[in-house]
């Protein structure tokens, strides 16, 4: 997927992840030396936004497998699903966005491609589920949509019935 002047990717070896920067030391870490080890095992795949004009990575965002408890889900949301244990649901496990191309809101356009990219796989899940790392975080999570699981303020979630209405 293109949004010119950036392109979306699966990240891949001829991506520079020694020069990204977003001003967070551990989502920084992370992309730079753990997360092809979280690929290759199978536990997370991230995506990059490759400035078009310089090829430079300028976010990257992580996507893997989860669940929510169906007791965990607001009253009124949970009576509308089938009385499973767990519901299937999409984990954004890191999604950061480059010092150099922060306030651009490349934040957005990042989730809006993992509503775009989730909806269209072929497994089914009925929400994204975001670990806020900070309260500023879950505010960004919050004005798209995004609501607290039951006891856990900074673990939110959106049905992607909602997040296909709201955000493509």
């Amino acid at each position: 997927m293109t949004i010119a002047p950036f392109r979306f990717e699966t990240l891949g070896d001829g991506h520079d992840r020694a020069a990204f920067r977003c001003g967070d030391s551990a989502f920084d870490g992370y992309f730079q030396t753990q997360v092809t080890q979280d690929i290759r095992r199978r536990i997370a795949n991230c995506f990059v936004m490759v400035e078009t004009a310089s090829s430079r990575v300028a976010a990257y965002y992580t996507l893997s497998a989860a669940s929510i408890p169906l007791v965990d889900l607001p009253p009124n949301e949970a009576k509308r699903l089938p009385r499973y244990p767990t519901l299937p649901a999409v984990r954004i496990g890191r999604l950061a966005v480059d010092q150099r191309y922060q306030r651009r809101g490349l934040g957005e356009l990042m989730l809006m491609n993992t509503v775009h990219r989730t909806m269209r796989d072929a497994a089914a899940a009925f929400a994204l589920i975001a670990d806020a790392k900070n309260d500023q975080a879950a505010a960004f999570y919050q004005r798209y949509g995004f609501r607290p699981i039951a006891g856990q303020p900074r673990t939110l979630f959106l049905p992607l019935a909602t997040a296909q209405k709201t955000l493509l």
